[in-house]
């Protein structure tokens, strides 16, 4: 009986998700079928925080190398297209706009979107 509604929550949750657009349904779908769901989630959740927590120590710096921001935002969005996390890819979008012009202050602005995202 737990395990039952422990589904029905968890399939509710996942729905949710699909509504609010945090995930891609089609993509996300094709991962839990595939039965790979969770590991593919969990390198999703580690790799993008640690590649998140790497842009913040680069933005920290008096001289901020943009051409290594920009690298490590492109290797995000490729995570967040492994698990249809679209939020989190329009948010790097946005804030590809701001290291394009090397626009630090625009940077840390959007980086915290980003991170609220993710």
């Amino acid at each position: 009986m737990a395990a039952a509604a422990l589904r029905a929550q968890l399939n509710a949750h996942i729905t949710g998700m699909y509504t609010d657009g945090v995930v891609d349904e089609d993509t996300f779908e094709e991962l839990r079928d595939d039965g790979t769901a969770v590991e593919v989630s969990r390198l999703f959740i580690y790799d993008a925080s640690k590649i998140i927590d790497d842009i913040d120590i680069l933005m920290e710096e008096p001289e901020v190398d943009f051409d290594e921001v920009e690298a490590l935002t492109q290797h995000l969005m490729r995570c967040t297209s492994s698990v249809g996390a679209q939020q989190v890819n329009l948010a790097c979008m946005h804030f590809g706009n701001f290291y394009a012009i090397q626009y630090k202050h625009g940077c840390l602005m959007s980086l915290a979107l980003v991170r609220n995202e993710f």
